[in-house]
């Protein structure tokens, strides 16, 4: 029996592994070539003008996606367009920006 479960908590393990990585899909943009997007830094410069704190940038989905206290002190996770900067609304899907 415990040969058994061994085997299947490996099989298990093996197939979890051999899963592609893909976007969260809280949201996705529509950016097209990445020569076309503005950079990380700026978005970072625009948000902390607004007096956000970021924490983190990462790409999601085609778009920007901010970790970051906002002005009222809120923890927000958010998304943005990567040509625009504009915000992108939670569950956008292919956004244009």
């Amino acid at each position: 029996m415990n040969l058994k479960i061994s085997t299947l908590a490996c099989a298990i393990a093996l197939a979890v592994t051999s899963l592609p990585v893909r976007a969260t899909g809280f949201a996705t943009c529509d950016a097209g070539p990445r020569e076309g997007w503005q950079s990380q830094e700026k978005l970072s410069a625009l948000l902390k003008d607004k007096g956000w704190q970021i924490r983190r940038i990462k790409e999601d989905g085609g778009c920007y996606e901010v970790y970051a206290m906002n002005e009222k002190g809120e923890r927000v996770e958010a998304y943005f367009h990567p040509r625009t900067l504009a915000p992108v609304p939670r569950g956008a899907k292919d956004h244009k920006g």
